[in-house]
């Protein structure tokens, strides 16, 4: 009888509210092999970083600087208008305290920097990182990220029992919203603790479409289709390509191609298709975006390769997954903020366009809402 995924996540879930810390240090040692102390002291911060070669602590810098500069122009400005002597807009207030997890299999730094960061432009007070412990440590340039960024809350925890402690307030100070992605056991306690906590989404599978025609250089094509795979068995890579050679010489084992007799053609299936990252690299990639409306990231040309957006180029690389690109988006600042409704009324207007409340009011059947409006002089 297989797993029932979600049954089995509710229970540890529910052992964690009922048991606290007991629980999450029985999982820990059970999952992850560790029931030492949680949060990451000074000293395993300083050995962590002295670890790390200069040339990589300039890399991991470099990249971050680039992240920042493409990030820092996201931020949205008061929008702020006056009408008849009354005000109303939008503020913006970031949220106070978040959780990021990020995953163990493999040492991924890429993950905090690309949530962090934009976290930090947009305000965020209060970070707290969650990541599974190997042979009871944390990957030394995680660390390193986290300090370059002023992140002293890091926590070797990884699978539900994460998920658990940073919505129930286990072990540390519950968060207000929760970012990362992870394995199917931590996607599926994101997806229950909603609610709870705010999350960010319900990362899936990596996947790669690339539009190509016959101008593409085969060998850039099959090395990006084949760089998302890397990421897993349940990774997806399609190709929609109007160019038969270059389809005979793509199609390798976990590549999906799909000839094509246009361009136009290749753009309606991704639509059907929704992937995480788009390439298109033809004679004239501008030519396809106006087509493109379901995707998490469009990469054009030649020199745009998934991994290069990955890593280095500044754009986010936290997108939607399984086709969620058709109602959800790139991580952007504007996740990490608040949008609150502002308004301040002038007696005139108010006075001159009540009656549009109060007939709804009636209408609604709210006397209380009415007597609100008609009350006032």
């Amino acid at each position: 009888m297989g797993l029932d995924l979600e049954e089995y996540v509710r229970e540890i879930l529910r052992d964690i509210r009922k048991r606290g810390i007991e629980a999450v240090v029985e999982y820990s040692k059970k999952f992850d092999g560790y029931d030492g102390p949680f949060r990451v002291t000074e000293e395993e911060f300083r050995e962590a970083v002295e670890s790390i070669p200069e040339r990589d602590r300039e890399i991991i810098l470099r990249t971050v600087e680039r992240l920042w500069e493409y990030h820092e122009r996201q931020k949205p400005k008061e929008e702020l208008f006056v009408k008849n002597g009354s005000l109303y807009g939008l503020i913006y207030r970031p949220i106070r305290r978040i959780g990021i997890y990020v995953p163990g299999g493999k040492p991924l730094p890429s993950t905090l920097m690309m949530v962090a960061v934009p976290a930090k432009i947009a305000g965020v007070k209060e970070i707290a990182v969650t990541i599974p412990p190997k042979d009871g440590k944390v990957n030394p340039y995680v660390l390193y990220v986290a300090e370059l960024l002023g992140i002293d809350e890091v926590y070797k925890l990884g699978g539900v029992q994460a998920i658990g402690a940073m919505a129930y307030g286990v072990g540390m100070k519950k968060v207000d919203k929760i970012f990362g992605p992870g394995n199917k056991f931590v996607n599926e306690a994101k997806r229950q603790v909603f609610g709870v906590v705010g999350i960010d989404s319900l990362a899936g599978p990596s996947e790669i479409a690339v539009i190509a025609d016959e101008t593409a250089e085969r060998e850039y094509v099959l090395a990006d289709l084949l760089s998302q795979l890397e990421h897993g068995k349940d990774s997806r890579a399609w190709l929609l390509t109007t160019s038969k050679e270059l389809a005979e010489y793509c199609s390798r084992e976990g590549i999906e191609v799909v000839l094509c007799d246009t361009l136009e053609e290749c753009a309606r299936k991704v639509n059907e298709i929704a992937p995480e990252h788009l390439e298109i690299i033809t004679a004239e990639p501008m030519e396809l975006v106006d087509l493109i409306e379901n995707a998490g990231a469009i990469y054009l040309g030649s020199y745009t390769p998934v991994p290069a957006a990955d890593y280095f180029l500044g754009v986010n690389h936290v997108l939607p997954t399984g086709g969620a690109a058709k109602f959800s988006g790139v991580l952007t600042v504007r996740d990490f903020l608040k949008p609150i409704s502002l308004a301040q009324v002038g007696r005139e207007e108010f006075l001159a366009e009540r009656e549009l409340g109060i007939r709804l009011a009636e209408i609604e059947g709210m006397a209380f809402h009415r007597r609100s409006m008609e009350v006032r002089k």
